[in-house]
């Protein structure tokens, strides 16, 4: 019996391991599964956790007002080590680049113990965007045992920097999170949806916006809500609904900014079946995040990118994606056109999703087996 352990701390890392870890736990006969959370997010993971209905064995709690990347870094690094000592699994899984990604890869190497990658190969080849999480996820690679590509370009990635073993293209897990998160939603009536997103239009265009990337704290992020502002008032058959992340420096330019717009509505972070539901019904996503990227080709929306370089350049080259940077112009161009040109948005919304298929995680339970 192979003994795992995970170890992740944020929404989108719990989002992406829950699938795989309800896989694991298919065959207690071969797989001891030992969950480690560092709460880097608390709220937002707790919401995930809750959903999918996974129990962490320990539990850092690390999360405080105001933290830092030194002190999520070393409050992680201080316990972590404790419980490697106590479960001494054999594979650590960690997944994507945040910064317990990249703690819970460097502890399974200083105690000499077998790490596996999850999304491995992500490259922007900008240091400083995505930050940290360009760093965190190369350095986490350069530490991992074996390499959970979601795609081709992914493995090339990490064959140019000279990691040679073990690397596996299975796809994203995201995909089976999603696919997983729909199902379980059929389990509860429509009506309750319907009635939480009660203060929406639905027969209007619904816009469905996230954002919340250090690189575009400032100016850019300024930008972005300035957009927002001109679109809802240049287009009169739309609702904007954004989803406002709790760390200040994105809440206050959104407040500020988007408050007093009829059309604009401004919520608190969703929980992730509420999330998926309203991707399900909006018209077209404008994000900076990579999991939406990812889930959103399988469902038909078209995503424009409001980030200045992406590591998922595949739903770039298939047409799910577009790369709108932060200016405000290019903004509005590119969402205008597909709020008014049909053939652009039906041409971006039945492109094949690059990403997966829903069964990334059996293959890599699969290959588990064998390693």
């Amino acid at each position: 019996m192979k003994k795992i352990l995970f170890v992740f701390g944020t929404r989108p890392e719990a989002i992406k391991m829950a699938p795989l870890i309800k896989e694991f736990q298919k065959y207690p006969d071969k797989f001891e599964v030992t969950i480690c959370v560092t709460a880097q997010h608390r709220q937002l993971l707790d919401q995930v956790l809750n959903f999918f209905d996974i129990k962490p064995n320990y539990d850092f709690n690390i999360m405080k007002k105001n933290q830092t990347l030194f002190d999520i870094t070393t409050n992680i690094l201080d316990k972590i080590h404790k419980t490697l000592d106590e479960v001494i699994p054999d594979i650590i899984f960690v997944q994507g680049d945040t910064t317990t990604t990249f703690i819970g890869a460097l502890s399974g190497y200083y105690k000499k113990l077998k790490v596996a990658h999850i999304e491995a190969g992500l490259r922007s080849k900008n240091k400083y965007s995505p930050f940290p999480e360009e760093i965190n996820r190369i350095l986490a690679g350069h530490l991992s045992d074996y390499h959970f590509a979601p795609t081709k370009n992914a493995e090339k990635n990490l064959l140019n920097e000279g990691i040679k073993k073990n690397i596996f293209v299975v796809g994203n897990t995201v995909v089976d999170a999603l696919l997983l998160g729909l199902n379980n939603l059929k389990e509860k009536k429509e009506r309750e949806y319907i009635d939480y997103f009660k203060f929406i239009d639905f027969s209007k265009k619904i816009i469905l916006v996230t954002g919340h990337r250090r690189e575009s704290f400032g100016a850019p992020f300024e930008n972005i809500c300035c957009s927002l502002q001109e679109l809802a008032n240049k287009h009169k058959n739309i609702e904007i609904v954004y989803p406002v992340h709790l760390n200040p420096n994105v809440r206050e330019p959104v407040m500020r900014i988007l408050k007093d717009k009829s059309n604009v509505h401004l919520i608190e972070p969703l929980d992730y079946p509420y999330f998926i539901w309203l991707m399900n019904k909006c018209y077209l996503i404008l994000t900076d995040s990579g999991g939406i990227q990812e889930e959103a080709p399988s469902l038909g929306k078209p995503v424009l990118v409001m980030r200045e370089v992406t590591e998922r350049i595949e739903g770039i080259n298939a047409g799910t994606a577009k790369l709108v940077g932060t200016e405000k112009e290019k903004i509005i161009k590119e969402t205008s056109i597909l709020l008014t040109n049909n053939e652009e948005y039906k041409r971006m919304s039945k492109c094949t999703n690059p990403y997966g298929d829903g069964k990334t995680s059996k293959r890599i339970v699969k290959l588990l087996e064998h390693i």
